[in-house]
């Protein structure tokens, strides 16, 4: 049996839903970052509120991810034009020069063409540029994980996906990642990268692969929401 309730913080309204979970699960919704809590119902109402005040600050992180997430729109690679590098806003800033390439400087990012480039030359060399990014976090996050989770990835590839935001094919041991993921939190290409490793383990979503995930990635329901709130596709 599941049942609703509500929570009121100040200006903030937390929806609850109790039902025969072991744990508590917090997430934030778009399009306007509606705050949902799972738990068991067991716990009473005022140990929840003071959970929610406790991760207070982590809602509005996520609130003003989601917002600002929200209003990005498709990219023209043009003069201060804003773009997403983990996550982060940052400003493009276009230099003409006989090497192409791009620099992140802060939060500016520095594209550097040579003169007359139009505007394929110009999202070619930013995909190329984010793909290398992606080509560089992933090997330090497999390594980490290969002997927590006691599994081993042949390849990697990078990939433009349409319907989700990778994939594992446990028989030959390799994993596929969105290239979109550049643009996301770390913490959002780590839950990716932990997800399709734990395939290897189990293959289909069941109840093992949720309890796998609990263990080693406790968290990974608000990471995945996080994922899933951003505009891009969603993952399975």
């Amino acid at each position: 049996m599941i049942m609703a309730k509500r929570l009121d913080l100040g200006d903030m309204t937390v929806e609850v839903i109790l039902k025969n979970i072991k744990n508590i699960h917090l997430s934030v919704h778009p399009p306007l970052g509606q705050v949902r809590i799972s738990a068991p119902r067991r716990i009473d109402l005022d140990a929840l509120r003071v959970f929610a005040i406790s991760k207070l600050d982590w809602i509005r992180r996520q609130q003003r991810r989601l917002r600002e997430q929200a209003r990005e729109t498709p990219r023209d690679d043009l003069d201060r034009e804003s773009h997403f590098v983990w996550g982060q806003r940052c400003l493009l800033a276009i230099e003409e020069s006989k090497a192409t390439g791009v620099e992140l400087q802060h939060q500016r990012l520095v594209l550097r063409v040579r003169p007359g480039a139009d505007a394929a030359r110009r999202k070619a060399i930013m995909a190329a540029w984010y793909r290398e990014q992606l080509r560089q976090a992933v090997p330090p996050l497999i390594a980490r994980w290969e002997p927590l989770l006691g599994v081993r990835v042949k390849e990697f590839s990078i990939r433009r996906m349409k319907t989700r935001w990778g994939s594992c094919t446990p028989k030959t041991g390799r994993i596929r990642i969105n290239a979109e993921l550049t643009k996301k939190p770390p913490e959002c290409l780590e839950y990716l990268i932990v997800h399709e490793m734990v395939h290897l383990l189990e293959s289909s979503h069941n109840a093992r692969f949720v309890a796998l995930m609990d263990q080693f990635l406790p968290d990974w329901r608000q990471r995945r929401d996080l994922l899933n709130q951003l505009p891009v596709r969603r993952v399975h």
